[in-house]
């Protein structure tokens, strides 16, 4: 959602020449860095940012750890922000699957902002619970229940799972999108360059920033997930294929998806899809889009199912 959303503000198919510049540039050689690292700390039965410090440092060198600290707050910051959309995700796959989402489709786009509205700001409610609450107690469990099964058990084995289905479900929703009458209207919105706008700095720092935000560069992240590398796996290839891997879904899943299909079926042109923002995207217009198109509240599911697999493996 974010990836088309920072493409249409910044010059649309322009964006992907700078975001492809720091990719290159910035991007693959930060990751095998920290790739480097956190293989070199876990050989030595370490995986946090504090002890990846200490151990490169010298243990002589407390200060080293405590900078290394510092690496334990993205990431709990991050987990604030997913676990509570996840849980917006869930309650709207709900409503997809049970038809009251195409139900409220059925009464217009505003009907659709007014319901999410009303979910998001606690109006919904079963008895005196909001269910916004009762949705993310839900999620809240279900992520801890995931971490307590441990790295193996628990993350290793929900990801084997959620990243495949994923995937899955983007190529269906980009084949549907791409079987669109007119969908090349809405294709040139999104990727006809608008090449004025690479002189602006601004669009080179918000392609730099994304290559940062995707790859969860210089979180102290993927120093963990490095930690549990095998000795004689490939680093550098390991490191390319997710961050390709990464690539392939934000650009062409997302690209492709979300402000094409916007714009031929929503009738809003690109300014005004990308100021909906990410949530306004994802929760309402999206619904509203799929729901007008035949087997609507099967393609909603999908599209929700798809949102929810996002973010289990992303905050795990």
């Amino acid at each position: 959602l974010r990836f088309p959303v920072q493409a249409a503000t910044n010059g649309g198919g322009a964006f992907i020449i700078p975001y492809l510049i720091a990719f290159l540039l910035l991007g693959i050689p930060l990751a095998w860095m920290e790739w480097t690292l956190g293989r070199y700390a876990g050989r030595h039965n370490y995986g946090t940012a504090p002890s990846t410090l200490h151990i490169i440092f010298g243990k002589k060198k407390p200060w080293a750890k405590h900078l290394g600290s510092i690496g334990l707050l993205p990431p709990i910051f991050i987990v604030f922000y997913y676990v509570f959309i996840q849980s917006w995700i869930l309650a709207f796959a709900y409503y997809s699957l049970t038809g009251k989402l195409m139900e409220v489709t059925a009464q217009g786009s505003a009907a659709v902002t007014q319901f999410f509205g009303d979910f998001i700001m606690l109006k919904t409610c079963v008895g005196p619970i909001p269910v916004a609450i009762l949705f993310f107690l839900i999620t809240f469990a279900c992520n801890m229940v995931v971490l307590a099964f441990g790295v193996r058990k628990g993350i290793e084995r929900v990801n084997k799972i959620c990243m495949p289905i994923l995937l899955i479900l983007g190529i269906i929703l980009v084949v549907r999108v791409l079987t669109l009458p007119d969908i090349g209207k809405g294709l040139a919105f999104m990727w006809n360059p608008n090449f004025s706008e690479l002189a602006n700095p601004k669009v080179w720092m918000a392609a730099a920033g994304q290559v940062f935000f995707t790859m969860s560069l210089g979180m102290g992240i993927i120093w963990c997930y490095a930690s549990y590398l095998k000795p004689k796996e490939d680093l550098v290839l390991s490191s390319l294929t997710a961050s390709a891997t990464n690539g392939f879904a934000e650009i062409i899943i997302g690209g492709t998806v979300v402000i094409p299909i916007a714009v031929i079926i929503a009738g809003a042109n690109i300014e005004e899809c990308a100021k909906l923002g990410t949530f306004g995207l994802g929760f309402q217009t999206m619904p509203y889009v799929f729901g007008t198109l035949p087997l609507g509240g099967v393609l909603q599911t999908v599209w929700f199912a798809l949102l929810l697999f996002a973010g289990v493996s992303r905050a795990i």
